[in-house]
């Protein structure tokens, strides 16, 4: 970790010295920082709070908004919900992994994005519905799937 990176992390930590039941949030911000939460953040993380590793990485792995590895620029998540199901999300899923060469879970070579199978996105009458940072795309068809990816670098 440059000094930059550790510097960055000190304040984080230190925004909840003193507090109790922090961890969870504290994972967030990090995760919100770094788009990931390095190993090597966790390694300081422990040695600053004094606590096992095995904590820190039971929550990170619990929780889907945290991630262990680094994530794309881009984060694609696709619904996969009964309604968007039926409406053929399944095929949207396909035809975007094929598209960026990358199965889901997976983060494309060039950083730029990482796709997400997700449950609901809570969308369910625009299904099918692609989700690419914050933005909803519904009602999203084979020949749309080039045009989204398009509007993002």
């Amino acid at each position: 970790m440059d000094d930059a990176a550790q510097k960055k992390v000190d304040e984080i930590i230190d925004r909840y010295i003193g507090q109790e039941g922090f961890l969870i949030q504290l994972l967030l911000d990090l995760q919100s920082e770094f788009n990931c939460i390095p190993k090597e953040t966790v390694s300081h993380l422990c040695e600053r709070l004094k606590v096992p590793r095995s904590q820190v990485y039971r929550i990170a792995s619990f929780y889907k908004a945290m991630s262990l590895s680094p994530a794309g620029r881009h984060t694609i998540q696709i619904c996969m919900g009964t309604a968007c199901q039926v409406r053929g999300s399944q095929r949207i899923l396909d035809l975007t992994e094929s598209r960026l060469r990358i199965k889901q879970g997976e983060t494309t070579p060039d950083s730029a994005f990482t796709l997400k199978r997700v449950n609901c996105i809570g969308c369910c009458s625009m299904g099918p519905v692609i989700m690419i940072d914050k933005n909803h795309h519904g009602s999203v068809t084979s020949e749309g799937v080039d045009l989204i990816l398009g509007q993002y670098d």
